[in-house]
């Protein structure tokens, strides 16, 4: 165990924006904090540091050494080529986990995304939140790949006792920045007090939840969640005034960004190049 009260963790993608949100943020909460990425960031902040790629057995095992629980952030973020989403976040995924077996690190807790669900339109759930018990409808290869995720989680927790959960991130910024954001809206800081209660929650096996704040308008059933510890204290109403004057229209109903619950992304085509 390491010398801090909860013990290390150790984020893959620690320099991206949900990963900079978490290392600068765990610290506060008791961890020992390891990153992991290609580079090392300019303001590492009070972290450990290590380079490599989730697609480096040897990377990982020098990385998940001493190590009590993984959160895998790293991947690409963002709809691509299949062949470039299968190599860095589903290869790159099935790594990781298969490091935390080999290394003796018990816990995985995985970044997945509400594009695992993105075909869901708003009218699926207009009388209640979408529970995770739904079918996956991943709106991209990106969501695909989310989906392979929650599938490759589920396989280690049952085949070697890996506890794991898979939290579906919604839009996790400073601020929400549209409409569709003051639903999906995770603050930093509930992204921190999330993790925090995944890393820490005794009777975790195997999760999937949703990583929402506590919006007025939040699409996602929050049960799953709140039952393992996490208690969202922010509330996107408080932006809702200014994002609304910035619009410039009302909300179209058949519009992706509005129809859809992973917005348009489902309307996104991959780029050739």
């Amino acid at each position: 165990m390491a010398e801090s009260e909860h013990g290390r963790i150790l984020i893959t993608g620690a320099a991206g924006g949900v990963g900079t949100f978490l290392r600068t943020g765990l610290p506060e909460q008791g961890w020992t904090v390891r990153g992991f990425d290609l580079v090392t960031p300019p303001d590492p902040g009070p972290v450990e540091w290590r380079t490599g790629d989730v697609g480096d057995p040897a990377a990982l095992d020098e990385a998940m050494q001493d190590v009590d629980v993984v959160i895998h952030l790293a991947g690409i973020p963002v709809e691509d080529r299949f062949e470039r989403i299968l190599k860095t976040n589903i290869d790159g995924t099935y790594q990781v986990f298969d490091a935390a077996v080999r290394n003796g690190v018990p816990r995985v807790l995985a970044a997945s995304s509400n594009h695992a669900v993105g075909y869901y339109e708003r009218a699926d759930f207009r009388d209640a939140p979408i529970g995770v018990d739904v079918r996956p409808r991943p709106d991209t290869f990106y969501g695909v790949s989310k989906v392979f995720m929650e599938a490759i989680g589920s396989f280690y927790a049952d085949r070697h006792g890996l506890r794991v959960a898979c939290v579906r991130i919604g839009s996790c910024f400073a601020e929400p920045r549209s409409r569709r954001m003051l639903d999906t809206w995770l603050s930093p800081a509930d992204g921190v007090r999330l993790f925090h209660a995944l890393a820490t929650a005794p009777d975790l096996r195997y999760e999937i939840v949703y990583g929402v704040s506590a919006n007025k308008t939040a699409w996602w059933d929050m049960e799953p969640a709140r039952r393992l510890g996490f208690e969202p204290q922010d509330d996107s109403d408080v932006f809702a005034a200014q994002v609304e004057a910035a619009a410039t229209d009302l909300p179209d109903p058949e519009d992706p960004e509005y129809k859809y619950l992973g917005g348009r992304f489902t309307t996104f085509v991959p780029p050739e190049d």
